[in-house]
């Protein structure tokens, strides 16, 4: 003879199975008619169940000892007006995503939990499937500044056809945004111009996590190790500064990295949507004047000791730092070639002719050009060329002074080994 307990379970089964259907009708998905259909019963019968379920929620589907209602129970307007939030206006949200927006701009104050059972019993979001094999997170690092992550992420950030890559540097400590901004490509030079943002912004860093993109590292064999010996235009930036860099060998192995893209590509297409951002300058504009403080607000930690471990950089010396540089050897028109372009050396006084001697061509962020030898400014080129006149540049092609920059001495030293020994 079968218990009364399962008699009870199988009533709440079916209940459950009734409440999926009522909850499908109120989402207007399907009439009520047709949930009657599906049901078994007749339509007269249902608008009693619909009545029943009005007045005292969901347990009078299989309860009949209907007394007063639950003082817990919420409202069928209020379950209407959720399932309709989500339906005509939050319909690309994910739930987590939805039941801020709930809080915070509707000031509907319900379990997250109930959210998720409501939406996922009216059909409006699929059920998640079972969790993966518990693995173990790596710890923090203890003070903020001690370890950066880098990476970009191309995506359809404005739900069309359009494709841009979304670029951030988030602190290892608290996982605060430092930068975010979306452009058209991954390159050497976005990825200077974030950089240099955040030590304008912050100051100078420990270390730098990233993958093994061209940009950051020359890997000799593809899926091989990298070569710390031969820096890339940004590897070389980093090592003037002093700032070491790690390699990321695997998806996995910056798996904090992937997990704020992955918290990014659920939210920041609807909140660009919601906000009517269509363009790249209205996009980048409302990440830097709202999204990335209101991000930090809801997923920024505190860091495990008190302290920081960034340093003050002075600005005035960053500038060379974060341009491309060529060495060249002058011509003996006095001309040096670069890009394509023929820039011109004026005459200095401390020398008859440059012809034969190495300098650097620096090519900066934006666009322009400036010649270097030794602790010399040869001069400052506009982005076609032409020289851009000004007192500075007059000063020193007469001789009489020194670039406006220092000359930052490279460490000998292997940037990845002092890394992972500094932290």
């Amino acid at each position: 003879m079968r218990s009364m307990d399962f008699y009870s379970k199988a009533a709440m089964e079916r209940a459950m199975k009734v409440q999926e259907v009522i909850l499908r009708a109120l989402a207007k998905k399907i009439t009520w008619w047709q949930a009657a259909e599906i049901i078994g019963i007749s339509d007269r019968h249902m608008r009693r169940w619909r009545e029943r379920y009005e007045e005292f929620g969901f347990r009078a589907l299989f309860d009949r000892r209907r007394g007063k209602p639950s003082p817990k129970k919420v409202p069928v307007a209020v379950v209407e007006r959720v399932l309709g939030l989500y339906r005509e206006q939050y319909f690309d949200l994910n739930l987590r995503h939805f039941h801020e927006k709930l809080i915070e701009q509707h000031q509907i104050r319900l379990s997250y939990s109930w959210v998720k059972g409501v939406l996922q019993g009216a059909g409006l979001v699929a059920r998640g499937g079972k969790r993966g094999v518990h693995r173990k997170r790596r710890p923090r690092r203890p003070l903020p500044g001690m370890l950066l992550h880098i990476d970009g992420s191309r995506h359809r950030w404005f739900q069309d056809q359009r494709w841009y890559d979304l670029l951030v540097i988030l602190d290892d400590a608290t996982s605060e945004i430092y930068y975010a901004q979306l452009v058209e490509e991954e390159s050497t030079l976005t990825v200077m111009a974030a950089l240099r943002e955040v030590i304008e912004g912050k100051g100078l860093f420990c270390a730098l996590y990233s993958d093994r993109g061209s940009h950051f590292w020359l890997t000799p064999k593809a899926g091989e190790a990298v070569d710390p010996h031969r820096l890339t235009q940004v590897g070389r930036a980093l090592r003037q500064l002093g700032i070491g860099m790690i390699p990321a060998y695997s998806p996995q192995a910056r798996g904090r990295s992937e997990r704020n893209f992955g918290t990014w590509q659920g939210r920041l297409p609807q909140e660009l949507r919601l906000a009517g951002c269509t363009s790249l300058e209205s996009a980048n504009r409302f990440l830097r004047e709202h999204y990335i403080a209101e991000f930090n607000c809801h997923f920024q930690v505190a860091a495990a000791e008190p302290g920081s471990a960034f340093v003050v950089c002075p600005k005035r010396g960053l500038d060379p730092v974060f341009s491309l540089q060529f060495e060249r050897t002058v011509n003996r028109d006095n001309t040096v070639s670069v890009q394509n372009l023929s820039l011109q050396i004026e005459p200095v006084r401390w020398r008859g002719t440059l012809a034969g001697c190495s300098v650097i061509a620096h090519q900066h962020l934006d666009g322009s050009f400036s010649l270097s030898y030794g602790p010399h400014c040869l001069g400052r080129y506009d982005a076609a060329g032409l020289p851009v006149q000004g007192k500075a540049s007059k000063k020193l092609s007469r001789g009489r002074g020194t670039a406006p920059f220092p000359c930052n001495p490279i460490p000998k030293t292997n940037p990845t080994q002092s890394a992972r020994a500094q932290l």
